[in-house]
């Protein structure tokens, strides 16, 4: 019997009709059941995009999942995101209460767009706050290496261990800190399996980052406990990565100094500004879970303050075009003072690429001037 797509809202359903006739009487009634609970636990607005939300699966064709989120309609998952879930989709069956993440709230079919594989990238950074918390012991193989630590891999989520968190009995132990024979030393490891523990999330890097240490919490907080935000510290460089520098406080301690917090001017590559073992000042700027943060900028001037009082929206100044990104281009009036010309005042990226050129001088006009939340917008003058 051919009974078609589901409707974009319906308030009640019929199982039966989607299920096979083959299907034991037991197993439909179970899921029955387990449909009819998720309907009824429901209650309050209709869900907003990005949310997460459950519903049972009434439907599986070639191309689309259809899911029950009574008593707000229908859900779907087809296109990119049913292309992005295949391996997941594969393993699904009809009545089966699955997780989604809310894409579009009502497309022009009247569904409403759901995704698995975000859905599923939600619950792992979910579950990998709960590790944190719960000192959760996982055997993972060592990736790679570089000069600064192992990579690792947990639950598709690519990782950081820092040299300075390996065991002693892993650690390189090599000579005037020589970077070649740190590498060559971590390389050994690769392939192994060690037991680690997350340490630390960075979503929005994609990253965590493990320690193979032991920790003690009770330990760990007495030596937080000597450090306040604001303190000024003498730490040694433990450990260099794409989004920053690990800085070694005391032992059992470290920090992270955020990409951002290294320099006021435009940071690249923090590899150029540090090695593993300078000694370096830092400021404490955040104490959170167990987790301290530093900033080295902070003890330096800082350049915004130059121009507060004395730059406003309408002036025109002159400035040097220091780098691209997806928003548009940013422009350096001074070293650590840089403001956003974006896509759109030249109608596209490639527009404003061809008329801006890395490295030149040209003159803009402000737009906005927020020199206490460091934010500059300008347009250019041709």
């Amino acid at each position: 019997m051919n009974i078609g797509k589901p409707k974009p809202y319906i308030r009640c359903i019929i199982l039966s009709g989607f299920f096979s006739k083959k299907m034991a009487t037991k197993e439909k009634t179970l899921t029955d059941n387990a449909v009819q609970k998720s309907i009824l636990d429901r209650s309050g607005q209709k869900p907003e995009a990005d949310s997460l939300i459950e519903g049972a699966v009434i439907l599986v064709e070639k191309s689309s999942v259809f899911v029950d989120l009574a008593p707000w309609g229908t859900g779907i998952i087809y296109g990119r995101e049913f292309q992005n879930a295949k391996d997941i989709i594969k393993k699904i069956n009809l009545g089966d209460i699955i997780r989604a993440k809310v894409v579009e709230t009502e497309n022009e079919d009247g569904y409403i767009e759901l995704s698995l594989k975000e859905a599923k990238q939600a619950l792992t950074w979910s579950e990998a706050e709960q590790a944190i918390k719960q000192k959760t012991v996982i055997e993972l193989p060592v990736k790679d290496a570089n000069k600064g630590g192992l990579i690792l891999e947990w639950q598709g989520l690519q990782g950081f261990l820092p040299a300075s968190q390996l065991k002693a009995e892993h650690y390189p132990r090599v000579l005037d800190s020589d970077k070649d024979k740190i590498l060559k030393e971590l390389k050994k490891l690769v392939g192994e399996k060690i037991s680690v523990m997350i340490i630390s999330t960075l979503p929005k890097e994609g990253k965590l980052i493990f320690s193979e240490k032991d920790n003690n919490p009770d330990e760990k907080k007495e030596i937080l406990s000597k450090y306040n935000v604001g303190d000024d510290v003498l730490c040694v460089v433990a450990g260099i990565v794409d989004f920053g520098v690990f800085l070694k406080l005391e032992e059992g301690l470290e920090g992270l100094v955020h990409i951002s917090e290294l320099d006021w001017g435009l940071v690249e590559d923090p590899r150029t500004m540090f090695k593993v073992g300078d000694q370096v000042k830092a400021r404490v700027i955040e104490i959170k879970d167990g987790k301290i943060s530093l900033s080295i900028k902070a003890l330096k001037e800082n350049p915004w303050k130059e121009f507060e009082g004395k730059l406003k929206k309408g002036d025109i100044i002159k400035g040097v075009v220091i780098k691209y990104n997806k928003h548009g281009a940013l422009v350096s009036i001074k070293e650590g003072v840089a403001g956003l010309v974006h896509n759109s005042t030249f109608g596209s990226e490639v527009k404003l690429r061809e008329k801006l050129e890395l490295g030149k001088n040209y003159n803009f006009q402000i737009t906005l001037f927020e020199p206490k939340d460091h934010k500059m917008t300008l347009v250019h003058l041709e």
